[in-house]
């Protein structure tokens, strides 16, 4: 209809934003295998997954990523000169212990396992993007994926993710990205598909 807005269109978000960021990411967790193993409680994870997406988003990314969202879906980009930064400082991991309570550590080693495996080169990397089930098939997830993928290509560099879902994967799969690893999370966690993307000439994508 004339004069509606473009839903999907990217927009670069702001701390203001964080309440409808943690609203959008708790939804689209909720079955996420990793996030039912860090949050095994069906009656509190709700408030949980909101507190622990606030948390990261207000203390690390939205301070030193590239954050955009829709209505419906966002997106963290690390890229390679901010990735030093976009890291939780002493104080975030405190409050992250907090939410996560005896599941702290298991969320520690996941951590540090998956950092063991991320690549040395200078890349993008696409630290969290999740849209709302109620908005899927409306190309919300994919429009952010593609705005970080042409920052990506801009600058010439590859682009990284890690997947715990993996009907996910062939959606990764459409955009460019391909299986590099499949890593088994500590204390029989679930597994994380490392995938990467090469950087792409805007006559290829």
């Amino acid at each position: 209809m004339a004069g509606m807005p473009i839903t999907n269109a990217p927009k670069t978000a702001t701390v203001d934003d964080a309440p409808l960021i943690s609203r959008i990411l708790t939804r689209a967790f909720d079955d996420d295998p990793m996030m039912r193993w860090f949050f095994p409680d069906d009656a509190s994870r709700d408030a949980a997954l909101g507190r622990y997406f606030t948390t990261i988003y207000t203390r690390q990314y939205v301070r030193h990523s590239v954050c955009e969202r829709t209505d419906a879906a966002a997106a963290f980009w690390v890229p390679p000169e901010a990735g030093e930064k976009a890291v939780p400082d002493a104080e975030t991991i405190a409050e992250l212990q907090d939410i996560l309570g005896d599941r702290a550590p298991l969320f520690r080693d996941a951590v540090e396992t998956a950092a063991l495996h991320t690549p040395e080169e200078p890349h993008w990397y696409l630290a969290v993007i999740g849209a709302d089930p109620a908005a899927q098939g409306q190309g919300q997830g994919a429009a952010l994926l593609r705005s970080g993928l042409a920052k990506a290509d801009a600058a010439g560099l590859p682009a990284y993710l890690e997947s715990s879902k993996p009907s996910n994967l062939p959606f990764y799969e459409h955009f460019g990205f391909t299986v590099r690893k499949e890593l088994q999370l500590p204390g029989e966690g679930p597994t994380l598909w490392a995938m990467w993307r090469e950087p792409r000439r805007p006559a290829d994508a």
